[in-house]
C-alpha cells in the first residue's frame, strides 16, 4: 500500500514530467539503494556508486540551468526527488539535499559568471561533490560569531579557523566557505568564499562519528593560512552572512521534504509490518490502539507535505517565502520524529533491532530538527515575522 502517490497527484496536481521523476527516483531508490542500505549504514562509507546513478539522472544538478550541465528544475522537483529518497534512505536524501542546495545553490545564486561556468558543470554532472562551511565549534545557532577569518594579501585571501559538522567536508572537490573579513561590521563583515580541495592550509580534520545519517559523510574542516585566489571572493566583500542566510531559507524546503520522506517511509513499513504481526490471534493491525496511531501519522504527514510543497510552490514562482519555508521545516521535522518514534513503537521489541528499516529512521530522525536551522531558530524566525521584528 502506498498513501502517497494517489493524494500527492491529486491534492498537489503534479505535471506528467513531475511524476515521471518521483517515479523514476523512486524506483531507483527501491530497486538500488533499498538492498544496501544498512550496508553503507554499518561502514559509514559514503555511497560514490549511488551518488553516480544519480548523477545520471540529473539530480546532481536540480537546480542549475541547462546552460550550466544542469535539470533545469525548480524546488518542486526538488522536493519530490528528495522526499522519494528519504523514504528509503533518509542519508542518501541529506548527500543530495547538501550537494544541491547549499554548495551548488550558492555558486548558482551569488557567483558572479566565470564562476558558475567554472564550478557548475562539474557539480552538476557528479564530477565535483561540494561542501558548505557555515558552522563553527563556537558559532552554531549564532553563525554571526563565527572566528574564521579571511585577510585580503595582494591577489590572495588568506583563511584562518575552521569548521565542524560539515557534509562532505571530507568527500567534496570544492567547498564554499563563509569567514569573517571585517570584525568591527559583526554580520555585515562576512563573505563567502570558493575554495578547493587540495590547496595548501586546507585540512580535513576529524570524521564525525555519528547517531544517524551514517553514510552521509561529516567531517571539521581547519584552514592554516590557506591562501585562495581573490576571484574566489563570491558576490561583495560583506554579503556572506546575506548570502547564507538565503541559501539556508531554501534549504528548509529540501530537510522539510526530507522530513515529509522519512516519515512516509516509517508509516509505509509499520503498515507492512502490522499486517504481518499478529498477537492474540489477529494481526496487530486489527487494534484500535494501533489503528489511531496510523490515522495520527497520516494526517501530520499529509499536513506536512502540503506545507512543503506550498513553500516550493512560492520559491519557484519567485515570491517572498514569508514564514512557509520555517514553518514547513519546524513541522514536517517535528511531525518525522513522532513518526518515526511511534513507528518503533508499533514494531515493539523488533523496533529497536537492525534488522528493520524504522530503527534507521529512529536515528536519522533526529539531524532533522537540528540542521538548517534547530526548531528553537525556526520558532525564533517565524515569531519575528510575526511581530514585525
Amino acid at each position: 500500500m502506498d498513501t502517497t502517490t494517489g493524494s500527492n497527484s491529486f491534492l498537489l496536481d503534479f505535471t506528467e514530467e513531475q511524476r515521471a521523476i518521483q517515479e523514476a527516483v523512486r524506483d531507483l531508490a527501491v530497486n538500488t539503494i533499498k538492498p544496501v542500505v544498512m550496508e553503507y549504514d554499518e561502514s559509514q562509507a559514503f555511497p560514490f556508486d549511488i551518488v553516480k546513478e544519480l548523477a545520471g539522472m540529473g539530480c546532481m544538478g536540480i537546480l542549475v540551468p541547462e546552460e550550466y550541465g544542469g535539470s533545469g528544475l525548480g524546488y518542486t522537483e526538488y522536493a519530490l526527488i528528495i522526499e522519494e529518497l528519504a523514504k528509503v534512505d533518509p542519508s542518501v536524501a541529506l548527500t543530495v539535499a547538501a550537494h544541491n542546495g547549499l554548495c551548488t545553490n550558492h555558486i548558482l545564486m551569488h557567483g558572479n559568471e566565470e564562476q558558475k561556468r567554472k564550478y557548475l558543470p562539474k557539480l552538476a554532472s557528479g564530477e565535483f561533490i561540494g561542501a558548505w562551511g557555515l558552522t563553527e565549534p563556537v558559532s552554531g545557532s549564532d553563525a554571526a560569531a563565527m572566528l574564521t577569518t579571511a585577510v585580503k594579501d595582494g591577489n590572495e585571501w588568506v583563511l584562518n579557523g575552521s569548521k565542524t559538522f560539515i557534509t562532505h567536508g571530507g568527500v567534496g572537490h570544492v567547498a564554499v566557505i563563509v569567514a569573517v573579513t571585517d570584525k568591527s561590521k559583526h554580520s555585515r563583515g562576512i563573505s563567502a568564499f570558493i575554495v578547493e580541495k587540495g590547496i595548501p592550509g586546507f585540512i580535513v580534520s576529524k570524521k564525525e562519528n555519528k547517531l544517524g545519517m551514517r553514510s552521509s559523510d561529516t567531517c571539521q574542516l581547519t584552514f592554516d593560512n590557506c591562501r585562495v585566489p581573490a576571484e574566489n571572493l563570491i558576490g561583495i566583500e560583506g554579503e556572506g552572512f546575506k548570502q547564507a542566510m538565503k541559501i539556508l531559507e531554501g534549504g528548509r524546503i529540501s530537510i522539510a521534504a526530507l522530513s515529509v520522506g522519512l516519515a512516509e517511509g516509517a508509516l509505509q513499513e509499520s503498515l507492512k509490518y502490522s499486517g504481518e504481526r499478529r498477537q492474540f490471534g489477529k494481526p496487530i493491525n486489527a487494534f484500535q490502539g494501533i489503528q489511531f496511531k496510523f490515522a495520527d501519522m497520516a494526517t501530520e504527514i499529509e499536513a506536512a507535505r502540503l506545507m512543503t510543497f506550498k513553500a516550493a510552490t512560492i520559491k519557484d514562482s519567485g515570491k517572498p517565502l514569508g514564514n512557509i519555508a520555517a514553518m514547513a521545516k519546524l513541522f514536517a521535522s517535528e511531525v518525522a520524529e513522532r513518526c518515526s518514534n511511534q513507528a518503533v513503537q508499533i514494531f515493539g521489541g523488533y523496533g529497536f533491532i537492525k534488522d528493520f528499516p524504522v530503527e534507521k529512521f529512529y536515528r536519522d530522525v533526529k539531524l532533522l530538527t537540528i540542521g538548517e536551522g534547530t526548531s528553537e531558530v525556526q520558532r525564533i524566525v517565524i515569531s519575528r515575522t510575526l511581530l514585525g521584528d
